[in-house]
């Protein structure tokens, strides 16, 4: 029976050489101000970011630009464009896609019975919960899935 580890290691295998996406991280600094920087870069297979040694709940997703004056009518746009900013700042290229706020997860715990971020059992084997209100499915086949559409 497949756990957990070895679906995720045998889906780092199927995907050398696809490309992957940066992952950044908040810093804040009373001298260079507010900025998001480079740590590290992970394969995107919907809810979960794969990188070479550890698997990752998706969080935000944002594509870098540069800081500009504009009207907003939501205050959640307006932040949305400054932590777009702060990635430019970070260091990230114009237009390049980036994911923060994301949270690690423990296969190994998921192995053991317990749930981690997305990932949890479904009939003793794993699965994977695609959106926040959808059902658990068949990590295996959700794998394959994504693997698939990102080898295009």
């Amino acid at each position: 029976m497949d756990t957990t580890v070895s679906l995720l290691a045998d889906a780092r295998r199927r995907l050398a050489g696809a490309p992957k996406e940066s992952l950044g991280l908040l810093r804040t600094s009373r001298w260079r101000g507010d900025r998001i920087v480079r740590a590290g870069e992970a394969w995107h297979l919907g809810v979960l970011l794969l990188t070479d040694d550890v698997v990752l709940a998706t969080g935000e997703i944002l594509r870098a630009a540069e800081e500009v004056r504009r009207g907003y009518t939501a205050d959640s746009s307006r932040a949305r464009a400054e932590r777009r900013a702060q990635a430019r700042r970070g260091g990230f290229a114009e237009g390049e896609v980036l994911h923060i706020d994301w949270q690690v997860l423990d296969a190994d715990a998921v192995d053991a019975g317990a749930a981690s971020g997305p990932l949890a059992l479904l009939d003793g084997a794993p699965g994977v919960r695609w959106s926040p209100n959808g059902g658990l499915i068949p990590l295996a086949g959700y794998l394959d899935e994504k693997i698939g559409l990102l080898r295009g």
